[in-house]
C-alpha cells in the first residue's frame, strides 16, 4: 500500500509498516513544516493514503474531495509506546485493503470508515 506518514507519526511505526512491505514516504524525512493542506496535496498527486494523528485530517479531508485512491487513516489509540503503535499501525492496515477513499479512525478497539466521496 502507498502511504503519507504525517510528521506525528512515530518512527517504529514508520519503520514497521515500511518492514510489513508498505511504500511508505514520511513528512518528517522530506517536507518537515509543510501545512496539513499541503500534506493532503502531496497525497493526492503521488496517489497515496494519509496516516496521521492528527484530528484536523477528518474536516480537510472531506472538505479537499480527495480523489477515490487516496484516504485518511486518522489513528486514536493509546500511545502506550512506540513498539505498541508500530505494532497497532501494522495490524490495522493488514486487518483490511479498502482504505482507499475512506476517512478511516483506528481507536483500540474498533476500525470506523466513512466515505470520502458521498456526492
Amino acid at each position: 500500500m502507498r502511504l503519507l506518514a504525517n510528521e506525528n507519526f512515530p518512527l517504529d511505526a514508520v519503520i514497521a509498516l515500511r518492514e510489513a512491505g508498505h511504500d511508505i514516504a514520511w513528512i518528517r524525512e522530506d517536507s518537515r513544516g509543510i501545512t496539513d493542506d499541503v500534506v493532503l496535496q502531496r497525497a493526492q498527486k503521488e496517489n497515496r493514503i494519509a496516516v496521521t494523528f492528527d484530528k484536523d485530517f477528518g474536516e480537510l479531508a472531506f472538505r479537499s474531495k480527495l480523489p477515490s485512491q487516496c484516504g485518511v487513516i486518522l489513528f486514536r489509540i493509546t500511545p502506550k509506546s512506540p513498539q505498541y503503535i508500530a505494532q497497532a499501525a501494522v495490524e490495522a492496515l493488514a486487518s483490511r485493503e479498502n482504505w482507499a477513499g475512506h476517512f478511516s479512525v483506528i481507536e483500540d478497539n474498533r476500525i470506523r470508515m466513512t466515505l470520502l466521496n458521498q456526492e
